[in-house]
C-alpha cells in the first residue's frame, strides 16, 4: 500500500511541473516584432554566406530561381550597380508587335529584337521568311558606370511595356535604375508598314554614365539562305550604306571605318535590314564577311554583317530618334522614302543602265503589270515592246549592210590595184573614197548595235534583282527569279551545275541561229581581208559557235527569266530582220541612191575629216620615203 501511494504522489508531482514549464513558455514567447526581427538577420546571414561562394556566372545563369528577390539584388548590386534592379526582370520573357506584314519578337533580356518575320513571304522550302532568328543577329550599348563597371545591354534584362498610339502599336523596353532612372528602347509600329520607329533615350542617368568610356552601339547580322539558289542569293547580297551624302557598299569581305554614317543596309538578296538614324554617327566600323565558298558545302549561310559606332551623350544623356526596316527590297517603296536615299539598295545597276532600268524598264514593267498577273507573259510583252522600240536600230544596221554589199565589187577592185603592204595606206584613203561618196560608214552598222547593248546590260541587272519575279511560276519554271530545273544531274559539272536548265538551251539555240544571220550580213559589210589585217569573217565564224556555248553555261543558275527574255527577244530579232531583208530593203533602189550620190560634188570636209586625210596622207609620203631609202 505504501508503494502505491508513493506513484500517485509522483504522478501529481510532475504535473505540477509540468504546468508550471508551459505557463513559463506562454509568459516567456518573443513578440511579432521580436520574430521580424529575427528573420531579417537569418536573411542578412545567408546573403553574407552566398556573396562569399556565388560567382557572377552563377547569378547569371537564372537567379530568380534560385534566391528570393531580395538576394538578388543584393547579389547583383555587385556586379551590375546602379542596374541592379535588371536582375529581378524574367530574362525569358518576350512581347509581340505586329502588323499584317511584319511580326517583331522583343525579348527581354536585351531589349532587342529576337524574330523578325515577313508575313507575306515564305523561304523556297515554303517556310515563313525571318530575317532574325535562332540568333543570328544581336543588338548591344556597351558603357560604363561610375561604379567602374563596364556593361553590355544584350546581357541586361528589360522591363516591357506595351501601349497603344491611335492604330499604332508601342512597346517601351526600360533597363532601370529605378522607376525615375533608365535607359530606354522604344519600338512604334504600324499597321501595313515595314519601317518601324525606333528610339534610344535614357533618363536621369547623367550621374550613372562614365563619360570617360565612349558608348559604343553594335549591330551584328549572320544571313540566312532564302533563295532556291544560293549562289545567286549570296551573289546579290551586299552591306550597303550612305555617308556623306553618297551611298556606298562593301565588297565581299572587306573592312571600313566610314564618317557621318545615316543608315546602313544588310541586304539579302530580295530582303534587307536596315538601321537609320536621324542623328549621323559620327564615325562607323563596318565589317562584311562573306561565308560562302560552295554550294555543295555551304548551304545555310551566306554572309556576317557588323556595325560599330560610338554614340554621344548630350548633357550626360543619349536621346537618339532612328528606324529599323525589316521587309522586301522594292525600288517604289524605297523611292518613297523621301530624301533617304535607300532605292540605291534596290540596285537598279549604275549609270546609263540604273537611269534605263529606271526610266524606261520599270515603267514598262509596271504597265504591263497592271494588265496581267502572268509574270511569263509580262517579261513577252516587254521583249516585244523593247525589240520594237530597237527595231529603228535594227533597220539602220541592214541599210548599212545592204550599202556595203553594193559597192563591195568597187573595194575589191582597189585591193587589186594596190596589193601588198607597202600599199596598205594608199588602199586605205581609197576605201574611205568610195565609202565617202556613197555615203556609207563603217560606223553606221556598229554604232546601232551598241546603242542596244546598254539595253542588254541593264535587263541583265533588272530581271535577278526584281522580288515581283520571286516565286513565280511560268510554264516548266517554277521561280522566275531562280534558274528552271527540268532535269538533275546527281553530280556537278564544272562552271555548269548539277542540274539542267531549259530556257538556257532555248535560248543558246536562238543565239546560234541569229548569229548566223546576222554573220552573212556583217560579210557584206566588211571590206575585202587585206594583206596584214586579220581575217575579221574567220573571227566571227568562231564566235558563231563559242557565244552559245558560252551562254549555255552561264545561265545555268542565273534567273530563269532573263534566259527566257533572250530567248523570245533573240526569236523576235531574227523575224524583224527577215521581214527587213525581205520585204523592206530594195538593193536596187539603194544601188540607184549610191550611183546618184557620186555625181554629186563631194561635200565640205569636216574639220576632223581634214585633219585624218592629212596623217593619212603625210604617213603615206612617209611611207614612200622608207621605199626609196631601202631601193637605195
Amino acid at each position: 500500500m505504501e508503494q502505491k501511494k508513493f506513484d500517485v504522489n509522483t504522478l501529481i508531482g510532475f504535473l505540477l511541473l509540468g504546468g508550471i514549464m508551459m505557463y513559463w513558455m506562454y509568459s516567456t514567447q518573443p513578440t511579432p516584432e521580436q520574430l521580424e526581427k529575427a528573420k531579417q538577420e537569418r536573411i542578412q546571414d545567408s546573403i553574407n554566406s552566398i556573396e562569399k561562394v556565388t560567382t557572377p556566372s552563377t547569378l547569371a545563369v537564372e537567379p530568380q530561381e534560385i534566391l528570393s528577390d531580395s538576394i538578388v539584388l543584393a547579389n547583383a548590386k555587385n556586379e551590375l550597380g546602379s542596374f541592379a534592379e535588371s536582375a529581378i526582370v524574367s530574362n525569358s520573357g518576350t512581347t509581340i508587335i505586329e502588323n499584317d506584314v511584319l511580326k517583331l519578337t522583343i525579348a527581354n533580356k536585351g531589349g532587342q529584337i529576337k524574330e523578325a518575320l515577313l508575313k507575306k513571304y515564305d523561304t523556297y522550302d515554303s517556310l515563313p521568311v525571318k530575317l532574325i532568328k535562332e540568333n543570328n543577329a544581336s543588338f548591344n550599348i556597351n558603357f560604363g558606370t561610375t561604379g567602374n563597371r563596364i556593361l553590355n545591354t544584350k546581357d541586361l534584362n528589360f522591363e516591357p511595356s506595351l501601349t497603344k498610339n491611335g492604330d499604332n502599336q508601342v512597346l517601351s523596353m526600360k533597363l532601370k535604375v529605378d522607376g525615375n532612372r533608365y535607359l530606354e528602347y522604344r519600338y512604334e509600329i504600324k499597321p501595313n508598314e515595314y519601317m518601324v520607329d525606333f528610339a534610344i533615350r535614357s533618363q536621369g542617368l547623367n550621374n550613372v554614365f562614365n563619360t570617360s568610356h565612349p558608348v559604343n552601339l553594335e549591330w551584328d547580322l549572320t544571313s540566312f539562305r532564302n533563295e532556291k539558289s544560293i549562289k545567286s542569293e549570296n551573289m546579290y547580297t551586299w552591306y550597303y550604306y550612305k555617308n556623306d551624302g553618297d551611298v556606298n557598299y562593301l565588297s565581299q569581305d572587306d573592312e571600313e571605318i566610314e564618317k557621318d554614317v545615316d543608315w546602313v543596309a544588310y541586304k539579302q538578296h530580295f530582303f534587307t535590314s536596315i538601321l537609320m538614324t536621324d542623328t549621323p554617327f559620327k564615325t562607323g566600323e563596318l565589317t562584311s564577311e562573306n561565308l560562302y565558298k560552295d554550294a555543295e558545302t555551304d548551304s545555310i549561310y551566306t554572309k556576317t554583317f557588323k556595325l560599330k559606332a560610338p554614340l554621344e551623350l548630350k548633357s550626360g544623356e543619349l536621346n537618339y530618334a532612328m528606324n529599323w526596316y525589316y521587309g522586301p527590297v522594292k525600288y517604289d517603296t524605297f523611292k518613297s522614302y523621301e530624301g533617304t536615299d535607300l532605292d540605291e539598295v534596290a540596285d537598279m545597276g549604275w549609270g546609263i543602265f540604273g537611269w534605263i532600268n529606271k526610266h524606261l524598264i520599270r515603267h514598262i514593267f509596271n504597265f504591263l503589270s497592271n494588265l496581267t498577273s502572268n509574270y511569263g507573259l509580262i517579261i513577252i510583252l516587254m521583249t516585244i515592246a523593247i525589240r520594237l522600240l530597237m527595231s529603228p536600230l535594227v533597220y539602220k544596221s541592214y541599210v548599212s549592210s545592204a550599202k556595203m554589199k553594193v559597192i563591195r565589187p568597187e573595194m575589191e577592185e582597189i585591193n587589186k590595184k594596190y596589193p601588198g603592204k607597202e600599199n596598205a595606206m594608199k588602199r586605205q584613203q581609197e576605201t574611205m573614197a568610195i565609202q565617202r561618196k556613197a555615203g556609207v560608214s563603217m560606223l553606221s552598222g556598229c554604232i546601232p548595235a551598241l546603242l542596244q547593248m546598254p539595253i542588254f546590260f541593264a535587263l541583265f541587272k533588272f530581271f535577278p534583282t526584281n522580288l515581283e519575279l520571286r516565286q513565280k511560276s511560268f510554264l516548266w519554271a517554277d521561280d522566275l527569279s531562280s534558274y528552271d530545273n527540268i532535269l538533275n544531274l546527281g553530280f556537278n559539272i564544272p562552271f555548269y551545275g548539277h542540274h539542267v536548265s531549259l530556257f538556257p538551251i532555248l535560248a543558246s539555240v536562238a543565239i546560234f541561229f541569229y548569229m548566223k544571220m546576222n554573220q552573212s550580213q556583217q560579210a557584206s559589210m566588211q571590206p575585202p581581208a587585206q594583206e596584214g589585217m586579220p581575217d575579221m569573217q574567220k573571227m566571227m565564224k568562231m564566235m558563231i559557235y563559242f557565244s552559245p556555248i558560252m551562254m549555255l553555261f552561264f545561265f545555268n543558275q542565273y534567273a530563269s527569266s532573263l534566259s527566257l527574255y533572250y530567248f523570245v527577244s533573240n526569236l523576235l530579232t531574227i523575224g524583224i530582220m527577215l521581214v527587213i531583208k525581205n520585204y523592206v530593203i530594195d538593193e536596187d533602189k539603194i544601188h540607184a541612191q549610191i550611183e546618184e550620190n557620186k555625181k554629186r560634188p563631194e561635200k565640205k570636209k569636216s574639220g576632223f575629216r581634214q585633219k585624218l586625210d592629212e596623217a593619212m596622207k603625210q604617213a603615206q609620203i612617209q611611207q614612200e620615203a622608207q621605199k626609196k631609202a631601202k631601193k637605195k
